[in-house]
């Protein structure tokens, strides 16, 4: 009765049940409308048969266009108008235009000579830390001090170690916050520096936190400066798909904290969800922190309408550099480029001896496959460690649908026999890695805000590989044979659910 309660109580609950009445309200009077008036009849078959031409010639993910093709073939021609209320993955065009007025005065400069010794070091490197400037606007940075973090235990631990030393600011961000020890512990170190007059703040995604009522009240209590990212409202908006999957930690402009970890008892272990849960994350110094900081600037200038000048929250560096470039960088659904996406592809393409992935979801598209398969083929060793135990069962069956591809052309597949693997990491060649909030799955790619910090010639890179070849240690190999015995029927269970997958 308690779990029931708690259900029908739960804000993602009731908005669900109010947009889908919306919905059923909308196609209702749709229905009504075409199927009274041969002319409108006529003209919405004309216009299903359009969008399908259109989203078949779109540059766009094609099992994107190959489900929504279903749908709309499928139900005519009512399948047009469910494509219209809901089938276009962009932002709409009034919160791109807000989203870019709140970046005005936050442009940063590429200081060339970087770019120019990184082009000494490794002509391919280059190019992707050049895509990523010219995509995403944000800059490569020599590194200061850096630091792999393979775990959520020790992520929590070195972030609560860098909060007690904060003079000015902290500024978080996170996608999902629980009630539990990691919050309250958090909320107790935070509070001790609100009394010492340090700023904090704090975004919030309205979904990830949809479960935790009680947050901002407690937030208001503490004197945290909070806001809601993205509110849920029941309305029929393809905005309400937009979520700000960002996991980052800012002190001072000083020190960044970033990776796959959200503030929640599972990602340290303390509570036992899919087994061991294995997460990573990313401490950094230096001028690419500031990058960050005009990441959480911009959408707190968006959601508050407050002016801050940003060169007030950077961190003057002394000091000789430590080996290496940082470069911390954002994806958006508010524009046109796939940064996280093609970044993760001209890795894979450009790799000459190895690459490993770390992900929780495979639910990418041919390209993603192709450049996987053809790096394997070429003789790179390309290798993929997925979640033993998964959290979302038919996610995972639509990420098993790919296995026998990968692995017939080369690919090694690995699942973590402890349990569930939330780190999302790249690395190849021993000089580039990319440790973030990226999934390889088709919301990370096209639907959510996302952050990711990319390292070139740095210790870090070789630390990362060092953890991926850890978790091989204590992971399964995927045996081509034991695919095949997947038994019939689920095999085409996952065929089936994989054409949905561009909607997953």
């Amino acid at each position: 009765m308690k779990k029931l309660l708690k259900l029908i109580t739960n804000k993602i609950f009731i908005v669900g049940l109010l947009i889908i009445a919306q919905f059923f309200l909308v196609i209702y009077f749709a229905n009504s409308i075409i199927f009274s008036y041969n002319i409108v009849y006529i003209l919405m078959i004309i216009l299903s048969i359009l969008l399908v031409i259109w989203l078949v010639n779109r540059d766009e993910n094609p099992y994107y266009a190959l489900a929504w093709s279903i749908v709309i073939l499928t139900f005519p021609p009512i399948g047009a108008v469910i494509y219209l209320i809901m089938g276009d993955r962009k932002a709409p065009e009034e919160l791109r235009e807000k989203i870019t007025e709140s970046f005005e005065g936050f442009e940063l400069s590429q200081d060339l000579s970087i770019m120019d010794e990184i082009k000494q070091l490794d002509p391919s490197v280059h190019k992707q830390v050049k895509y990523v400037y010219n995509s995403s606007h944000y800059p490569i940075y020599k590194s200061h001090r850096a630091k792999y973090l393979e775990s959520g235990e020790k992520k929590f631990e070195v972030m609560l170690e860098e909060i007690k030393q904060a003079k000015h600011f902290i500024f978080l961000e996170y996608f999902i916050i629980k009630d539990g020890y990691m919050w309250r512990t958090l909320l107790n170190a935070l509070e001790a520096k609100i009394k010492e007059g340090v700023d904090v703040r704090l975004i919030y995604d309205d979904w990830g936190t949809a479960g935790f009522p009680d947050l901002k009240r407690q937030c208001d209590a503490a004197g945290i400066k909070s806001v809601v990212f993205n509110p849920i409202k029941p309305k029929l908006a393809i905005t309400m798909n937009n979520r700000s999957h960002r996991k980052s930690c800012i002190i001072d402009g000083r020190v960044g904290i970033v990776g796959g970890m959200n503030i929640a008892d599972e990602y340290i272990n303390r509570i036992e969800r899919f087994g061991y849960w294995k997460d990573t994350a990313v401490l950094f110094e230096g001028e690419a922190v500031h990058s960050l900081t005009l990441m959480f600037l911009q959408f707190y200038r968006y959601y508050t309408n407050v002016k801050e000048d940003p060169e007030k929250f950077k961190f003057d560096f002394e000091g000789e550099y430590e080996k290496g470039y940082v470069q911390a960088f954002a994806d958006a659904p508010t524009d046109d480029t796939d940064v996280g996406l093609e970044s993760h592809l001209n890795i894979i393409n450009n790799a000459k001896e190895y690459v490993y992935i770390q992900t929780p979801y495979l639910i990418v598209g041919y390209e993603m496959i192709k450049a996987l398969t053809l790096a394997a083929q070429s003789g790179v060793d390309v290798r993929l460690i997925l979640p033993g135990i998964p959290d979302k069962k038919i996610v995972n069956q639509v990420t098993k649908s790919n296995y026998e591809v990968l692995i017939k052309n080369g690919v090694k597949v690995y699942e973590f026999t402890p349990g569930f693997v939330h780190s999302k990491t790249i690395v190849a060649d021993d000089n580039v890695c990319i440790v973030g909030t990226t999934n390889m799955d088709f919301r990370s790619y096209y639907i959510h805000y996302e952050t990711s910090v990319l390292f070139v010639d740095h210790d870090v890179v070789m630390d990362c590989k060092r953890d991926a070849e850890k978790t091989f240690s204590v992971s399964e190999e995927i045996s081509l044979e034991k695919v095949m015995q997947t038994p019939y029927l689920l095999r085409l269970l996952r065929g089936f659910v994989k054409i949905f997958s561009g909607l997953l």
